[in-house]
């Protein structure tokens, strides 16, 4: 492979790229993948940050929405050596997007594609540092689920995982369903790709993958179709005849089809140790091949610098007050025809003058006053008491009160007739006690009226008064600005879902399919819209995590209508309250309801515990819960 210059690493913004997102000022482009678009940006200090803006068509979806709340609160847990931290996120707005560090370094597609194939020692380095990062990333509760080579950055001093756990947010979303494809299909793992189950041992399996691709320069399942790959992941063993010798035995235990097969992460590095002889693992800057680590230098020389944030506007002058009265009678007058506002020639006083009673001021700036400011100075009416004369925006006649003016002699009016200034205020008016008084004797009086009233006509009133203040009565169904009332979703049904004890699932997910609870917890903290515990002393029970039931009686029919309607809420139903055929209404805090027909459960003698069910799934029939 040749090593031509990283060309077109940072892509310029173009005309439909957000110059600001969050308040960071972005660069570059970095990439573009399925469920958003990635740009360069920096912090106020200066260091680079990656940001990723989801899709708007994701962003408008309430379940995606949920799920990347969820899952960036558990990737700001994860703070590992060989991880990308996330710094900063906003999942609420209207188009969501994460921050995190920014690697200066290929992805490992990047550099097998431009160099070629990574020598063991490389690889054995590579598989120590993604399963340390897995270790981090399990401990914080989650899984991968689309680990790959364009999610592993090749830096100086190790590999950094990337994307951890967002995937989940788009998984079985609607827009999921519909045929947009989330995750690569030659790096999935055989449960993945046939039944959708999600374990940690899937990111185990993914990592088999990765340590072979970097070793060989291709998937070993080979290329083409999607549909081909995953036929051959499931039903056929990868071709490992181009493997390094040193590498089989991690890549082998890695790629084993059955998960409980899979060796742990501790065991996983482990393996590297041992395939590494007498040579130990450290990682150092010497870990990648010398055309690799130069792609890195020449990509943190090419770095773009931050964006130049735009001079501030000039701030508008300051403003002063000055007096706005005219020279006093010993100053010479202005020269005629100059200005109203020409200053006059002796200096100008160290204090402002005070101003006098009724005296006006303007604002002016620096310098000489605008001509627009100047009228007030032509005004000889301030150098004697007199009535001011009213302007034209202000020709009210509450400003023309006497009680304003300054006394002037013949001016009087009756009670007025003062000669001092101030007048004597006028003697207050209680008119607010007056209306006070006539409100409550007028409520008084609509009572003991009222209280005379027949009894039929108080209940007609009382009827149309509580229909009138908010139309409480009209239903769950009513459309909140008391309008028409909405079209409920249509149903979708699937038939003999088979739920594993410790299982949960999930009633936006199309197909429903169970899974199991994060590494470490319990359904019975999960996430579950549905779930199935086996306890050794509550027993078997039907639950959710996520919402509420109702065992539905004989005589209930199973129906949005009826969900709607019942009210006899739990969060568990023990197994032995259910027979066959019976009904429960699910409703998750998502908005969505669902009638679960219970189908009978596994017996005792099997080697696995599972119930089977009928689900009629009402996909966003109500509004979703704030938070949830």
């Amino acid at each position: 492979m040749s090593s031509a210059p990283s060309a077109g690493i940072f892509q310029p913004l173009k005309a439909d790229d957000p110059e600001i997102v969050g308040g960071y000022r972005l660069a570059a482009v970095l990439g573009a993948g399925g469920m958003g678009k990635v740009y360069l940006s920096y912090t106020p200090g200066g260091r680079p940050i990656a940001i990723k803006v989801i899709r708007s068509e994701f962003s408008e979806d309430p379940e995606f929405r949920r799920r990347f709340q969820q899952e960036v609160r558990s990737a700001e847990r994860v703070q590992g050596l060989y991880t990308a931290p996330v710094i900063d996120s906003d999942t609420e707005g209207s188009q969501p997007w994460l921050a995190t560090a920014y690697v200066p370094g290929p992805s490992l597609a990047h550099a097998v594609a431009h160099h070629g194939a990574l020598p063991p020692r490389s690889v054995l380095l590579l598989a120590v540092g993604v399963a340390e990062a897995l270790t981090v990333i399990h401990g914080a509760g989650i899984v991968h689920r689309d680990l790959k080579p364009a999610n592993v950055l090749l830096a100086s001093d190790g590999p950094r995982v990337i994307d951890f756990g967002i995937a989940r947010a788009a998984d079985s979303t609607a827009l999921t369903s519909t045929g947009v494809t989330i995750g690569t299909p030659a790096f999935m793992a055989p449960e993945q790709a046939s039944t959708g189950t999600i374990t940690p041992a899937t990111d185990v399996f993914a990592l088999g993958q990765i340590a072979a691709f970097a070793a060989i320069g291709s998937s070993v399942y080979g290329d083409g179709p999607s549909h081909a790959v995953l036929y051959r992941i499931v039903h056929e063993d990868p071709d490992l005849s181009e493997l390094p010798q040193e590498l089989r035995p991690l890549v082998t235990r890695c790629l084993s089809r059955d998960p409980a097969d899979r060796p742990a992460l501790t065991e996983v590095i482990a393996l590297c140790h041992a395939a590494s002889g007498t040579e130990p693992l450290r990682q150092g800057e010497d870990w990648l091949p010398r055309a690799v680590a130069g792609s890195i230098t020449e990509r943190v020389h090419l770095l773009p610098a931050p964006a130049p944030t735009p001079p501030p506007k000039p701030a508008a002058p300051v403003p002063t007050e000055v007096s706005a009265q005219p020279p006093a009678p010993s100053a010479p007058p202005a020269p005629a025809g100059a200005p109203a506002h020409a200053a006059p020639t002796q200096a100008a006083p160290a204090k402002p003058a005070p101003a006098q009673p009724g005296q006006a001021t303007v604002p002016t700036g620096y310098g000489t006053p605008p001509p627009y400011a100047q009228p007030p100075h032509q005004q000889p009416a301030y150098a004697y008491p007199q009535p001011p004369r009213p302007q034209p925006s202000y020709a009210q006649p509450t400003y023309a009160q006497p009680t304003y003016a300054q006394p002037r002699p013949g001016y009087a009016q009756p009670g007025w007739g003062q000669q001092t200034y101030p007048p004597a205020p006028a003697k207050p008016k209680r008119t607010g006690l007056i209306v006070t008084l006539s409100v409550v004797g007028a409520v008084i009086g609509l009572a003991v009226l009222g209280s005379l009233l027949p009894d039929s006509d108080k209940g007609k009133g009382g009827a149309a008064g509580s229909q009138g203040s908010g139309g409480g009565s009209t239903g769950t169904s009513a459309s909140p600005g008391g309008g028409n009332k909405p079209v409920d979703p249509k149903p979708v049904s699937y038939k003999g879902i088979d739920m594993p004890a410790a299982h949960q699932l999930m009633l936006a997910d199309n197909p429903p399919r169970p899974a199991e609870a994060p590494e470490g917890g319990s359904v019975l903290y999960g996430d579950g819209d549905l779930y199935y515990y086996q306890g050794s002393v509550s027993g078997h029970q039907l639950g959710t995590s996520n919402g509420k039931m109702v065992l539905l009686n004989n005589s209930e029919k199973g129906s949005l209508a009826t969900c709607r309607a019942v009210t006899r809420f739990t969060e568990k139903i023990n197994l032995d309250q259910l027979t066959v055929g019976s009904e429960v209404c699910v409703l998750s805090d998502a908005g969505h309801i669902a009638v679960a027909t219970y189908r009978g459960k596994s017996g005792s003698k099997e080697s696995s515990q599972y119930l089977t069910l009928d689900l009629t799934i009402w996909r966003n029939a109500e509004e979703a819960k704030k938070g949830a």
